[in-house]
């Protein structure tokens, strides 16, 4: 059990899904990570929050208009935890970023701003104000990592250390080099210069799993994919799945469970 109630700066502290079948994605989720959710209005069909024992751990919204008129896929977004959303986000500009959405307030929840680094991922930029952010992490079916993937680090490492005060560190991961993100002296995110493929450099979310070869079939039996299938790293048993409308996230049974005080 890891219950999270706040989080440091430069953290990331909650994802959504914007799908292209809300109905369907809500019932893909749920039956893979057994996820009730509970409606927010919000545009289009709601902003529906999913929850494990009662604390909410992400959520599930309709595509917003820019990404329908873009014809965009299913796509997972991060946030990342900031006191000052307006500073943080004309840090992000004079940086080299770029402005996509705010700052904006959501009543009784935060206010945020969408920022897309000079390599081109996009991540949004979360002050908090009700909503903390996801309530239980690093456990099955709750938020475990967050991940940068980008083919160019060297840009958009520093854009992130400017913005949110996050440091890079290098290190290996099943033989390769592998980087991982310090808020203070505390890792909360990672980052790896492979390609992004389809998706192109974006922010890539795992989730926690019992059992990964399980959690695959089951993702099959819902009518989703299996992108990379169960294999060991020295993280733990880890596969790469996609919803049916496409959806990319990565699942985690990690060797040791995370200490979610320690890096969250």
């Amino acid at each position: 059990m890891s219950v999270c109630d706040g989080y440091a700066p430069g953290t990331p502290n909650w994802v959504d899904l914007q799908s292209t079948d809300l109905a369907a994605a809500k019932g893909f989720y749920g039956r893979l990570f057994g996820w009730p959710y509970a409606e927010r209005p919000s545009g289009d069909g709601g902003y529906w929050v999913a929850a494990l024992d009662g604390a909410p751990v992400a959520a599930i919204m309709a595509r917003t208009p820019p990404m329908r008129a873009a014809a965009l896929p299913a796509t997972w977004s991060t946030y990342i935890a900031t006191p000052d959303v307006d500073a943080a986000a004309a840090r992000a500009a004079a940086a080299g970023g770029e402005l996509r959405a705010g700052p904006f307030g959501l009543p009784g929840a935060g206010r945020m701003a969408v920022v897309g680094d000079p390599a081109g991922a996009v991540v949004s930029l979360w002050q908090a104000d009700g909503h903390a952010g996801a309530g239980r992490v690093n456990e099955p079916g709750a938020l475990t990592w967050n991940e940068l993937v980008s083919d160019d680090l060297d840009a958009a490492l520093p854009f992130y250390e400017a913005t949110l005060g996050t440091r890079a560190r290098r290190e290996r991961l099943d033989g390769d080099e592998y980087v991982v993100l310090l808020a203070g002296e505390r890792i909360v995110a990672g980052a790896t210069a492979r390609p992004g493929g389809p998706a192109g450099n974006h922010w890539h979310v795992w989730f926690g799993a019992d059992d990964v070869d399980a959690l695959a079939q089951a993702a099959l039996a819902a009518g989703g994919s299996v992108l990379a299938p169960p294999a060991d790293s020295d993280a733990g048993t880890v596969a790469t799945l996609a919803d049916p409308q496409g959806g990319v996230f990565s699942v985690i049974a990690a060797l040791e469970p995370a200490d979610a005080g320690a890096e969250r």
